[in-house]
Order: C-alpha cells, then sequence, then structure tokens
C-alpha cells in the first residue's frame, strides 16, 4: 500500500512538472544583470527586454544585482530556482574569466549553469578624458612613458576582461598603468570624466554618448575590425600593437537543473529576437556584433573561453580576491 501510495505521488509530480514545462511561461521571467544599471550588461537587457517579452508573451522584468564584479548576482541564479523564470545575462567576466581561474567564486560555469543563448560579442574600445590631450593611441602610450608612475586606468572590476585589457596594454606597450577596480562599467566612466582615471578599455556602449559629446575620445578598437559606429577609430593593431585582440561576449544561462524543453523555447525566442532586424540595428549602434548561438554551440564556445583566458589571466598574474 505505502508502495503504492508513494507510487501515486511520484506519478503527480511527475505530470505537474510536465504540465508546467509544457504551459512554460506563463508569468513574468526575471532576467538578472549582475552590474549596476547603465554598463554594458545592462545596455545589452534593455535591448532585448520588450522583444523577447512579446515573443514569449510575458513580462521580462530586468533586476539588476551588483557586487563582487558580477559573481554575486551569477551565483544568485545558479542556486536559485530551476524552472526558467530566473534567468542570468552573463559575460565572459563571470562566465568565463572569474570560476575558471579563481578557486572562491562559489559556482562553476560548466557544472552549475547551461548556457542557453549567446547575444552578442563586443571589441573593446579605449578611450580617455579628451581633456588629457592625447588624440591617438600611439600618444597615449608616449604620454605614459613620459608620466610613468602617475597613470591609472579604470575596469569594471578585477580580473574582468576590460582588467586583462589593460594589463594586455601594459605588456605590449611596455608602459607603466596603475589598475583603479569599480563595481560596474559606469562608475568606471563617471570617474573617468572626472580626470581621477586617464584610460579605460570597455564596450563602446557605456562611453558612446561621451564619445559624442566630445568629453571622451576613442583611441582604438581592441578587436581585429573596425566598428562601425566608429569607423575613423583604428584597431591596435593598426595603431602598431601587432597580436592584441581582446572580445568580450554576453549570453543568456540558467541553472544547470533547468528542464531541458525550457531551455529549449528560451533558446527559440532569444534566437528570433536577435533575428529581428530592429535589434541587431540597435546593437550595432552601440558598437556591438550580434553573434548569436544555439545551446550547444555556446556551450562548446564557452568552454573554449574558459581555457583561453585562463592561461591569458595566469600569464598576467591576475590575482583577485573577494
Amino acid at each position: 500500500m505505502i508502495r503504492t501510495i508513494a507510487r501515486l505521488l511520484g506519478l503527480a509530480c511527475l505530470a505537474a512538472s510536465t504540465l508546467a514545462v509544457a504551459q512554460y511561461p506563463n508569468r513574468p521571467i526575471k532576467l538578472v544583470v549582475p552590474f549596476p544599471p547603465g554598463g554594458g550588461l545592462d545596455v545589452t537587457a534593455r535591448t532585448i527586454q520588450q522583444k523577447l517579452a512579446e515573443t514569449l508573451g510575458v513580462a521580462i522584468v530586468v533586476e539588476n544585482r551588483a557586487g563582487a564584479a558580477g559573481t554575486l548576482g551569477a551565483d544568485t541564479v545558479a542556486k536559485g530556482p530551476a524552472d526558467g523564470y530566473t534567468i542570468l545575462l552573463g559575460n565572459i567576466g563571470t562566465m568565463a574569466l572569474y570560476p575558471a581561474t579563481y578557486d572562491k567564486v562559489a559556482y562553476k560555469t560548466m557544472t552549475d549553469f547551461v548556457p542557453v543563448t549567446q547575444l552578442i560579442s563586443n571589441s573593446l574600445v579605449a578611450v580617455v578624458p579628451s581633456t588629457l590631450g592625447v588624440n591617438s593611441l600611439p600618444e597615449f602610450v608616449t604620454y605614459a612613458r613620459k608620466n610613468a608612475g602617475k597613470i591609472s586606468y579604470a575596469s569594471g572590476g578585477s580580473g574582468a576582461i576590460t582588467h586583462l585589457a589593460g594589463e594586455m596594454l601594459k605588456a605590449q606597450a611596455g608602459i607603466d598603468m596603475l589598475h583603479v577596480p569599480y563595481k560596474g562599467s559606469a562608475p568606471a566612466v563617471t570617474d573617468l570624466l572626472g580626470g581621477q582615471v586617464q584610460i579605460l578599455i570597455d564596450v563602446l556602449a557605456v562611453s558612446q554618448q561621451h564619445v559624442k559629446a566630445g568629453k571622451l575620445r576613442a583611441l582604438g578598437v581592441t578587436g581585429s575590425a573596425r566598428l562601425p559606429a566608429l569607423p575613423d577609430v583604428p584597431t591596435f593593431e593598426e595603431t602598431g600593437l601587432k597580436g592584441y585582440n581582446a572580445t568580450g561576449w554576453q549570453g543568456i544561462f540558467v541553472p544547470a537543473a533547468t528542464p531541458k524543453d525550457i531551455v529549449a523555447k528560451l533558446n527559440d525566442a532569444i534566437l528570433k529576437v536577435m533575428a529581428d532586424k530592429e535589434v541587431q540595428d540597435k546593437f550595432v549602434a552601440q558598437g556591438a556584433e550580434p553573434t548569436p548561438r544555439g545551446t550547444d554551440e555556446f556551450t562548446k564556445y564557452v568552454a573554449a573561453e574558459i581555457e583561453k583566458w585562463t592561461k591569458i589571466a595566469k600569464a598576467a598574474n591576475v590575482k583577485v580576491d573577494y
């Protein structure tokens, strides 16, 4: 009798779970951005928010949960309910750099998450205050050499790609700069505008309005090609830093135990959003390249990125203690 009751309860739970998956989604979905408002990930979330809501037929609520260079918000999602109603917008830092390099990060990307869909990739842009009086990357290198020990570069957090991009510049250009980490890109831009730091290498989205207004000057692009939004700004390689390449990316992740059918529904919906020309044009205008990848391809890509950036971080002797 007890076994029969247990079996019936099990079947009832399975039926309820199957029904929940079949009805997904039927209530608002929370999209967690693990950085403050105004940063690159936040801009991406706002770009896809409305179209994704229209595609899925439910509200998409963006929640900014900043802290520990993005790992706090990521860990919250990893340990949250695996029902598809709390999803993470992760980037190269939160999902590839920190878990691969630092033991104190509480989650492991490839075991605690399912990489659902890549959204975009980003070449970074080196920007300086216009008041600094340098007009090109070679001029900045010369300025930094003349002011050795007096130059600071900002990043969106220790160990982030914006940090490693600065370390790569130091090594390849032979200059000395002090690293000043911030809790996200937005406060870094604020201090850059105020002259507290002299350079920031980050996605164009966080500085574009200030570049257009003439308050910041773009010196170089870290990827292999110029950005359509900045056609007159050369790549780092074009300025003489051969082999310099630092490209970030962003994508959607869910807890590892999320049912495969829900992952598939999310993947399909997000790919539809990313195929929308209006969305693509917005990303291009922000200096991003739409690079949608399905779940299997994105999973392989993230694994390869973890391996790649772990080697780079170790070579730069980057150490982070949260």
